[in-house]
């Protein structure tokens, strides 16, 4: 509880522990403290609750505690780092309660939580991403931000370690960093992005992390600073390779570096400028390698580049390191890029005044034979063999000079020093490629006198060991390791890491080409042609399987869309039938009405027959009147025919959606339909003689009224009478007057249904054209389906009887001592005992 005791207690443990000594002291003095320190770590951590006390006091906010503990963790980790962060790990909330101090407002304590943060990280997946998961990435680059970015001290550079720590080899921490958008708060510096774009990372990392650094501008600041002046050349250094490999195989990232240009007057590309400072031999070395590397990322997997790319100068410089960089930048515009080595060899070059031109290859041999710089001729050799590999019209064009195989021919076969053995195993390598990939156009320099003049001048085996100098070289290995060129002086650059690959690759076909024989060259150029047709034949249906599974990909979406314009029509109809059940309750409701109201018309009727004036005038309208209401009968009676068929009509239309049902109903439903559109003809021709009976009827109804008024002036005496016979008039008047609202009630109603069944009847013909191209669709697409089965039965035949010719022609390269994988004989073995069990099978059933 005494914080003073504590922090005394704390400050004697770091001295007793920590190394750190402000007098200069001894070497022997030191290693021993050292030595001592270590042991009494061991003895510390010798029981776990002693750290685990030691983070429990950095929970307490007194200066004078919580500073004593970190510097005491720091110290324990720097002396026995892997078992103190292992306690650490298995410590409750113990890396949680180390990264509060980095929200500590107390500068020193929160400087000296990064550096104990940083022991703490250093080798350590685990705790690294915990630490990451702690929000370490947002805590840190506040600091950096508060402390000024690229303009802070210490305190700046102590975070970016931090990072580092957290990001290098941590696939995990370094797509938590990508996906929680920091990417985009490092535009003001730079020094982590090779961490996150390194060549080792998984491809798809890196890619989606160069492109990151495109769209949020990091790129164009980072190429900002590679043009600008005044730039210490170590920063240059550092900021050229960080820029190669945000480049490196992001085709947007080198498009945008190939945009970039120098300020100066005329502007002139930034891949002129450090093209130039590369074969400027004033420039620092490890300046002139990092532009070697900026130029290869920029090359690498970029043909559009390749192509516009022409370094020629810096092979004819007196400098033979201008002369190697020169000649490995060329290979790299060369590699993987056919096109571009055929195009090389159109290159002349004038020489000298009066001389005619020669081709860029054989100025390139005529350097090798004037017996320059070992540096230099490894460099045109390598660029020999990159631009001969896989390419024989170079091989053409390079026998075509008759001075090149006696040259390479003497170099291998003399005995000369260490020095020269890597010349001798590259002319080897040369010499060997020019055989592999000969197409024996040239009479004098066919494969097989090729290997005889080897045979005779060099022998077989020392050419084999001439070869193999090349790998066995011990700068070799370095090289192969990863393809930034870090040489530490300018005599070690000799192996570039792309040729170490293509060694690799030749010389186990090399080895194998010079001892066979010209029978086996024949048969092997026969099989090769035959499986170049395999190939080519598979290829080709590969190519029409294809193209058919992109057609009846379109033809599926086709149908798909086809079926979801059905299912709206069948939905649409739904409603209108929806809506025609609503009118037809609607009517079925007013014919309810209408009898009841003819009941009680009825009744005044019969006591106007018995009360009449006029009996036979009174009786022949009621008469007129039953016609009308049998008519009405009779109307209301086809209006329920009327509504069956549109029931038919609905149960077809919801059916629609079957094709089968749809084919054999839709005759039945057109026939239906016209049938409708004659009686709705014959009802519409009944309303109308109706509306005329109608009108007929009233103008007797005046008529009646007339000879009413005239008896009542008639016979003024008769008053009770009078009053009867107007009282029995205006009850015939207000019956006929309901009978014609009623009929024309009725009329608008039928009118109503039979726009309603045109409209059915529209939406049908529609669905029914659906329908018909559907099944068109259906029945085309059945006929490709069936096409595409037999060409893929064909196919089948055709790979079978393929499979048939390999087998037969490995037996025949097996018969003649040619070596074939075991794994194909054994897995066309098992075919084989496939296909016996199942004849076997097809025997016993």
């Amino acid at each position: 509880s005494d914080s003073e005791i504590i922090a005394y207690a704390l400050d004697t443990l770091y001295n007793i522990i920590s190394n750190d000594e402000e007098e200069e002291v001894e070497e022997n003095s030191t290693k021993q403290s050292e030595d001592l320190g270590s042991q009494f770590t061991e003895i510390f951590i010798k029981q776990p609750e002693n750290v685990t006390l030691l983070l429990s006091l950095l929970e307490e906010f007194d200066f004078h505690v919580r500073w004593p503990g970190v510097r005491l963790l720091t110290s324990l980790l720097k002396q026995l780092g892997p078992p103190v962060q292992q306690i650490i790990l298995v410590s409750p909330m113990g890396v949680s309660r180390l990264m509060d101090l980095l929200a500590d407002s107390r500068e020193i304590i929160r400087n000296d939580g990064v550096l104990l943060l940083q022991a703490l990280t250093r080798g350590n997946g685990a705790i690294q991403k915990i630490v990451a998961f702690e929000n370490a990435f947002e805590r840190l680059l506040d600091i950096i931000t508060e402390e000024g970015n690229s303009d802070g001290g210490i305190v700046v550079e102590d975070c970016l370690i931090l990072l580092q720590n957290l990001l290098k080899t941590n696939n995990s921490n370094q797509n938590f960093f990508k996906e929680g958008s920091y990417i985009q708060r490092m535009k003001p510096w730079f020094e982590l992005v090779r961490v996150l774009v390194s060549p080792t990372n998984p491809p798809g990392a890196t890619s989606s992390c160069q492109k990151a650094m495109f769209q949020c501008g990091l790129l164009q600041q980072l190429c900002t600073i590679l043009m600008a002046t005044g730039i210490p050349a170590d920063i240059l250094t550092e900021t050229i390779n960080t820029v190669s490999e945000v480049i490196r195989g992001c085709q947007v990232n080198q498009d945008y570096f190939a945009s970039v240009n120098a300020p100066s007057n005329p502007p002139r590309p930034a891949i002129v400028v450090l093209l130039m400072s590369m074969v400027n031999e004033r420039q620092p070395f490890v300046l002139r390698c990092a532009v070697l590397y900026c130029f290869q990322c920029f090359l690498y997997k970029n043909q559009k580049g390749q192509g516009e790319i022409l370094l020629c100068g810096g092979l004819f410089s007196t400098d033979s390191l201008s002369n190697w960089c020169a000649a490995v930048a060329l290979a790299h515009a060369l590699q993987g890029n056919a096109t571009q080595k055929e195009q090389l060899l159109r290159v002349q070059l004038a020489t000298s005044i009066g001389n005619p031109p020669v081709s860029l290859l054989q100025q390139c041999t005529n350097i090798l034979s004037q017996g320059s710089k070992i540096q230099t001729r490894v460099g045109l050799l390598m660029l020999l063999c990159t631009w001969l590999s896989n390419c024989p019209i170079a091989v053409t064009h390079f026998l075509h000079n008759s001075a090149n195989v006696p040259f390479l021919t003497g170099q291998i076969a003399e005995n000369l020093g260490e020095e020269e053995q890597l010349v001798q195993g590259l002319c080897a390598l040369l010499l060997g490629i020019s055989i592999y990939f000969n197409d024996n156009s040239l009479e004098n320099y066919m494969k097989e006198k090729l290997k005889q003049l080897i045979e005779k001048r060099i022998g077989k085996e020392n050419f084999i060991e001439k070869l193999g100098f090349i790998s066995k070289h011990e700068l070799y290995s370095r090289a192969s390791q990863k393809p930034q060129p870090n040489f530490p002086s300018p005599e070690y650059m000799i192996f570039d890491h792309e040729f170490t690959k293509l060694v690799k690759e030749l010389e186990g076909i090399i080895t194998k080409a010079i001892y066979k024989s010209s029978e086996e060259d024949k048969k092997e150029e026969e099989v090769k042609k035959t499986l170049e047709q395999h190939d080519n034949i598979v290829t080709h249906y590969k190519n029409m399987i294809r193209e058919q599974d992109l057609q009846l990909e379109e033809l599926k979406q086709q149908v798909s869309t086809l079926k979801c314009q059905n299912e709206q029509l069948q939905t649409a109809v739904t409603q209108q039938a929806s809506q025609i059940q609503q009118h037809k309750d609607q009517y079925n409701l007013l014919k309810v009405q209408l009898g009841k109201d003819n009941h009680h018309q009825g009744s005044h009727g019969d006591g106007a027959q018995v009360n009449g004036i006029q009996p036979e005038e009174i009786s022949r309208l009621r008469e007129e009147v039953e016609e009308l209401k049998s008519q009405q009968g009779l109307l209301q009676s086809q209006l329920a025919e009327k509504d069956s068929l549109i029931e038919n009509l609905k149960s077809s239309q919801v059916s629609a959606g079957n094709e089968q049902a749809s084919a054999a109903a839709s005759p039945r439903d057109s026939e239906q339909i016209v049938e409708l559109k004659q009686e709705l003809t014959a009802l519409k021709s009944q309303l109308n003689s109706q509306s005329l009976e109608i009108t007929r009827l009233q103008a007797e109804n005046r008529e009646l009224l007339q000879r009413a008024e005239a008896l009542a002036k008639s016979a003024p005496v008769e008053g009770e009478n009078e009053n009867v016979a107007t009282a029995k008039t205006t009850d015939v008047e207000g019956r006929l007057s309901a009978l014609l609202q009623e009929t024309k009630e009725l009329k608008s109603e039928i009118k109503a249904l039979s726009e309603e069944k045109t409209a059915i009847k529209m939406q049908l013909d529609s669905s029914n054209s659906t329908i018909a191209i559907l099944q068109m669709e259906k029945d085309k697409l059945g006929i490709e389906v069936t096409d595409s089965k037999k060409e893929q039965d064909d196919l089948l035949v055709l790979l079978a009887d393929q499979d048939q010719k390999i087998l037969s022609l490995k037996s025949k390269l097996k018969i003649l001592g040619h070596p074939v994988e075991e794994e194909d004989e054994s897995g066309d073995q098992d075919d084989d005992d496939d296909e016996t069990d199942d004849g076997d099978k097809d025997q016993d059933i």
